[in-house]
């Protein structure tokens, strides 16, 4: 029997439903399933104003106080990381159980699953939980990104409704479910036959190779170009919050700048830049374009 510890956050329950799908191939196992938990417990339904409350500290990955979590063993034979993206960052409760002493410790030399339930846009959050891992001496052998695969203006609408409500429902009784397809995770079991298999023989030496072979996980060109140049920014943004923002008052300032900021950035500037983009530059930059995402298909840290 395999010790395997499978570790979360969620608000929404999103993220428990996948994993709970990808561990149907793990039955009879010791499965010990440790929740993250904030002392300060982030609002779900989020309201406006802590919703952007957490974006500094997200995009700076700054530690939040966490209750200690129990684990059963001292050594576990695999761990199934699931997170979530956070103004394409690791969540606040993602990077702290990550830079948890103890969580470090059981990260040592142990293979490691990452499993993500995202809006769409997860590649810079991956690589901050890549380097995270490799900082604690963990093994990362393989990963699993779930996103909402509506257009990704209308998923802003769509998700923004679900975070701001509650409800998992179609806004105005039209636009498409908000999150992960349910037949996308209902279909997570099939990645965690694969990773079964893996753990079953202790070789996860072609375990990612085997997990894009199923072609359930597709980057989108376009944004993956605008993640990366976004992410940028959005630390210039963090930083001057953090630095401007002195007093309540002046962070509530800065932090309404910012929402007007990437309202206008999304329906305004990404279509210009990307129509420029696709039509100028990224005929020239396939390349280019396909090392990026053999890159980002792959685990191991640039």
């Amino acid at each position: 029997m395999k010790k395997i510890l499978v570790i979360s956050f969620s608000q929404s329950g999103q993220l428990t439903e996948i994993l709970n799908n990808f561990l149907i191939p793990f039955k009879g196992q010791d499965i010990d399933f440790v929740k993250v938990e904030p002392l300060t417990p982030f609002p779900f339904p989020w309201d406006n104003t802590s919703f952007y409350a957490a974006m500094p500290e997200s995009v700076l990955e700054e530690p939040i106080e966490l209750y200690p979590p129990r684990f059963k063993h001292e050594h576990y034979d695999l761990i199934v990381f699931g997170y979530q993206p956070w103004f394409l960052s690791p969540s606040l409760p993602t990077t702290s159980i990550l830079k948890n002493d103890y969580f470090k410790g059981l990260l040592n030399r142990t293979p490691i699953i990452t499993v993500i339930g995202a809006r769409n846009m997860w590649l810079n959050a991956q690589e901050s939980v890549k380097a995270l891992i490799n900082d604690a001496g963990g093994i990362l052998v393989g990963n699993i990104p779930l996103i909402d695969k509506t257009f990704n203006l209308i998923s802003v609408i769509t998700i923004f409704h679900w975070m701001s409500t509650g409800r998992k429902e179609r806004k105005w009784g039209v636009l498409p479910l908000p999150g992960v397809s349910e037949e996308d995770i209902n279909e997570t079991s099939v990645f965690g036959e694969i990773v079964f298999k893996a753990l079953a023989n202790n070789d996860y030496d072609h375990l990612q190779n085997n997990i894009v072979k199923l072609n359930k996980i597709r980057i989108n060109t376009s944004l993956m170009f605008i993640e990366s140049r976004a992410k940028i920014l959005f630390r210039i943004w963090a930083k001057t919050i953090k630095k401007k923002g002195t007093t309540p008052e002046k962070r509530i300032k800065w932090l309404r700048l910012f929402e007007r900021y990437l309202l206008f950035a999304l329906y305004f500037v990404s279509p210009i830049v990307l129509t420029v983009y696709t039509l100028v530059f990224r005929p020239f930059s396939t390349g280019i374009i396909k090392k990026k995402k053999e890159y980002f298909y792959n685990v191991k840290l640039n």
